[in-house]
């Protein structure tokens, strides 16, 4: 389909940015929900939500500007072109990382609890589940435009570019028959559809995040089910990026940035959780007497 949903003279608007924004408000809407269910002020939500998009599209775009990907754009493009650097609505917010922007989110719900005198550590468990539908439905914009797919496969889901349209061309680390053109080779070649991998995992992390904290709800502390979103989507990412031949690749053999990231995220936030509930004893729920060892 046209990655253009319209155009009114010089503004141009596209379904990338169109669905970061729609799922941007439906987390907020989710984070709603939430709140109640914690007996916090809903409306801080909505407040909140400024300062993060603000925030987390400056950390997605820097995160973005610094990655070297093995083919497209990266510091050794803007170092060359500053300007481009706050370009980030050119082609509908492409361009964005998530790994900038979710550390750049962290820093806005930090500076808004501080300055409000809020629990950080419950409000980002607020925000957590609807964060990953967020970005399950921000990944169906890849799809749209065609890019950030993963190598040839015969599987029946594979996916089929369409060159009536812009499209990202696969990278040159994927081998292709002697002589055979790039048109020939998107003409007859399926991709695995990456970004639908991610989506599919996303959207099974918030029905996990949406049920943990309602069915262990006694057992848990503030920021427990930030910290599982915190392991739960970098292993997924890991695993996408193994199927992603076009990743920013560090000089540790075998492994793309993202994936270096993901990691220790993971180790970071386990460890965390283990230390945060070392000695730490739940609540009883409301309404139950403690029994007594010896009675009368």
């Amino acid at each position: 389909m046209n990655p253009v949903v319209f155009s009114i003279g010089p503004i141009t608007i596209h379904w990338y940015g169109l669905l970061i924004v729609a799922g941007a408000i439906l987390a907020a809407y989710i984070g709603t929900l939430e709140a109640k269910r914690r007996g916090e002020d809903p409306e801080h939500v909505w407040n909140m939500l400024i300062w993060i998009l603000i925030f987390g599209i400056i950390g997605a775009r820097l995160y973005h500007v610094f990655s070297t990907p093995v083919d497209g754009l990266g510091w050794d493009y803007y170092k060359e072109n500053p300007i481009a650097i706050i370009n980030f609505w050119n082609g509908g917010f492409r361009g964005l990382g998530i790994f900038g922007g979710l550390l750049g989110g962290i820093i806005a719900v930090f500076i808004y609890c501080w300055k409000n005198k809020l629990n950080m550590w419950r409000w980002l468990d607020i925000f957590a589940p609807g964060l990953l539908l967020a970005q399950a439905l921000g990944r169906f914009g890849n799809w749209i435009n065609q890019e950030l797919y993963g190598p040839p496969t015969d599987l029946p889901w594979g996916f089929k570019i369409n060159t009536d349209y812009p499209y990202q061309p696969p990278p040159t680390t994927i081998p292709r028959p002697p002589g055979m053109t790039e048109d020939a080779f998107i003409a007859n070649t399926r991709f695995h559809p990456t970004f639908f991998y991610e989506a599919l995992w996303n959207l099974v992390g918030f029905a996990l995040l949406m049920w943990i904290g309602r069915r262990f709800q006694s057992r848990l502390r503030d920021g427990d089910i930030f910290l599982l979103y915190l392991i739960w989507y970098p292993l997924g990412r890991i695993i996408v990026e193994m199927f992603r031949p076009d990743a920013w690749i560090t000089g540790v053999p075998g492994l793309a940035t993202a994936q270096l990231i993901s990691l220790g995220i993971i180790v970071a936030s386990i460890i965390t959780l283990i230390i945060r509930h070392r000695n730490w004893q739940p609540e009883p729920p409301l309404g139950t007497v403690e029994e007594v060892s010896e009675l009368p």
